[in-house]
């Protein structure tokens, strides 16, 4: 009879184990019933440095009814993805972003009601930037005062599409590279225009002969077409969620204003327009503002 107790104990210890550990990790990847894990939010980027974007992605699964990302003091409204029930944002660590560790707290609101806060630390690394000097006419260093005015408008015309925020995520699948030459990893150089030191290159440059198509890096709406003083014929696509790719020194602008494009349409011809040393493209992004290496775009799926 001593057996059979002692064999009943170790039996109802194991049931007991069993359903304890059963519990503990249930309690680690459902906190709150929903069915939502912590593992369901993820991020995505090429690297932790100045001018890197980094995506937030929540897998709703048709449970979530708002979700948004706090990040540097500012909230970013999620946008939903490509894939029905996929929630999306994307942050930007600005070219002057410096060194340290930041918080990203994704903020979830579900359909029952309850919140739900997230949090995830990224390490932010320092990235070593070039000099460089160049030579132009002296009109792009020192404008006339003719054209003050122009420059001032031209500002703060770009400042307000930046600010545009759709709650729309318009590509599709994974960016490309706009035109076909040699490209340039100089984003972030610091520029010397005629001795004289200017704002840090905040793109890349892909040198190509006069005319080359530019294409759509993704697919998203026009919001300008324009010739600009500095940047010279000028197109700006929104992407959706606060992404904007730019194309300059265009020699030929074959969009309007408001135009949907797919990624690769041909939008335009390279050239040598506004303060350039020859012909090439010069390929910006911005996201919410903040200035992103475009190569850093590249590395997202």
């Amino acid at each position: 009879m001593g057996i059979i107790k002692r064999m009943r104990k170790i039996i109802l210890f194991k049931i007991v184990f069993f359903i304890a550990g059963f519990s503990c990790l249930f309690s680690l990847q459902d906190t709150d019933g929903s069915g939502f894990a912590d593992s369901d939010v993820t991020l995505d980027f090429r690297s932790l440095q100045q001018g890197d974007i980094v995506r937030v992605s929540v897998e709703g699964k048709g449970i979530i009814r708002k979700a948004e990302v706090l990040f540097l003091g500012e909230t970013y409204i999620m946008g939903r993805g490509e894939e029905s029930g996929h929630w999306l944002a994307f942050l930007g660590l600005d070219l002057g972003i410096k060194s340290g560790t930041y918080t990203i707290e994704v903020s979830l609101l579900f359909n029952d009601g309850h919140h739900r806060n997230i949090r995830r630390e990224i390490l932010v690394k320092n990235r070593e930037f070039t000099t460089k000097k160049l030579w132009v006419e002296q009109d792009y260093v020192t404008p006339p005062q003719d054209a003050l005015d122009r420059i001032q408008w031209e500002s703060e015309l770009l400042g307000q599409i930046y600010d545009i925020f759709t709650l729309q995520w318009y590509g599709e699948g994974p960016f490309i590279i706009p035109s076909d030459g040699e490209p340039n990893d100089n984003f972030g150089e610091r520029r010397i225009f005629n001795n004289e030191p200017r704002s840090p290159h905040s793109g890349v440059d892909i040198s190509s002969p006069h005319g080359t198509p530019v294409k759509a890096s993704n697919s998203g709406r026009v919001v300008l077409a324009k010739n600009l003083y500095f940047a010279g014929n000028t197109i700006i696509l929104d992407h959706g969620l606060g992404v904007f790719t730019s194309y300059l020194h265009i020699s030929n602008i074959l969009v309007e204003r408001g135009e949907m494009v797919r990624k690769g349409d041909i939008i335009g011809e390279v050239g040598a327009t506004g303060r350039v040393t020859g012909p090439h493209l010069h390929w910006g992004v911005k996201v919410s503002g903040s200035r992103i290496d475009p190569y850093s775009l590249l590395s997202l799926n």
